[in-house]
């Protein structure tokens, strides 16, 4: 289903410019129905139908399984979230003849490749209406996925509260599925709410403790909430689980930083940069660690390198890339001569 919002259907390995922290995940089954178009686009209906039913197996193998409860507490609604693996559905019982499934995998391929995220929404609601009230084996599946993934279309758009009620939709319908419970988290991020962001992402851990994004993602929340130390840990994970993630250890590298181990961060940051020179996020976060340190034109050689002009405003980097206090104020004393 792991945000801008920008959605990663998987894991980023590449040093693009830096766009704000959590990560939507889309849906395992979209990702999988992207290949079933690509496998079985000239293919009779019985063969796009059967890798359909493939793509759903993997799929149900897969995922973590969570399922929510409100509860009242503090601000906003705290949810517990438990793990069901065995009402995980068996995609082999469904009928590859069936031409409601057979609708449901077209349309859902629609979805995926709309022309916009507008379109996007549209498309995932006219999936739910269609099949919601099918009763077949697998309208849960498929049904409560398209709540997730309409979820992460609302995202996107900013529009968190509404994005919620289909994550949590799609918990019910799909408690064996994980991707709904971290984009739960990255929703209740967006809105300020980390304790419960700590929830989801704890939840999903649980299920699936070697998920990548769920660390990182978890590493994001409490660096909102100045756990610094504790970010930088759970970042290592993401990172030594995922080397090529290079997003989990930049992030690392500014926790370091917001801890006070500026020459670990430097370390990290000039690491990563000899990976990926035009890693604009670590190598301003670079101009700033040398700016402290006094050295200016060392600062000013790297500054210059620096193509993303977001890094001039302080505010994208305090709200959205969510640079840890240190290093901001380090980057406002580089930037004050400037203005």
């Amino acid at each position: 289903m792991r945000v801008s919002f920008v959605i990663f259907t998987s894991i980023s390995a590449l040093a693009t410019p830096y766009t704000p922290q959590g990560h939507l995940r889309f849906s395992r089954m979209g990702r999988l129905a992207r290949g079933v178009r690509s496998r079985a686009q000239d293919a009779s209906k019985r063969e796009v139908l059967g890798a359909l039913v493939s793509a759903l197996g993997v799929l149900s193998a897969g995922g973590g399984r969570a399922r929510g409860e409100e509860r009242g507490e503090g601000r906003g609604v705290r949810m517990t979230y438990d793990i069901h693996p065995e009402k995980t559905p068996d995609a082999t019982k469904y009928d590859p003849y069936d031409k409601d499934l057979y609708k449901a995998s077209r349309m859902l391929q629609q979805a995926l490749n709309a022309e916009d995220v507008q379109n996007e929404e549209r498309l995932w609601t006219e999936v739910i209406e269609t099949f919601e009230s099918t009763g077949k084996n697998w309208t849960a599946d498929v049904v409560g996925r398209a709540f997730g993934n309409r979820g992460n279309a609302k995202a996107r758009q900013g529009k968190f509260e509404s994005a919620l009620e289909d994550y949590d939709t799609s918990i019910r319908l799909c408690p064996w599925a994980v991707d709904p419970v971290l984009n739960r988290g990255v929703a209740l991020e967006a809105l300020g709410r980390y304790e419960e962001a700590v929830d989801a992402y704890q939840a999903v851990l649980k299920a699936q403790p070697y998920d990548p994004a769920g660390w990182n993602n978890l590493g994001n929340a409490n660096m909102a909430l100045k756990r610094y130390r504790e970010a930088v840990e759970y970042y290592g994970k993401a990172a030594e689980l995922a080397p090529e993630f290079s997003f989990a250890q930049a992030n690392q590298a500014v926790a370091l930083y917001a801890t006070g181990d500026k020459n670990g961060a430097a370390r990290k940051m000039r690491a990563l940069l000899r990976r990926y020179p035009e890693f604009d996020d670590m190598r301003a976060a670079l101009v700033a660690s040398l700016w402290a340190q006094g050295l200016v034109d060392k600062a000013e050689t790297e500054w210059l390198r620096v193509e993303d002009s977001r890094y001039n405003d302080l505010n994208w980097l305090l709200t959205k890339r969510r640079w840890p206090a240190p290093l901001v104020e380090d980057m406002q004393s580089f930037l004050k001569p400037r203005k």
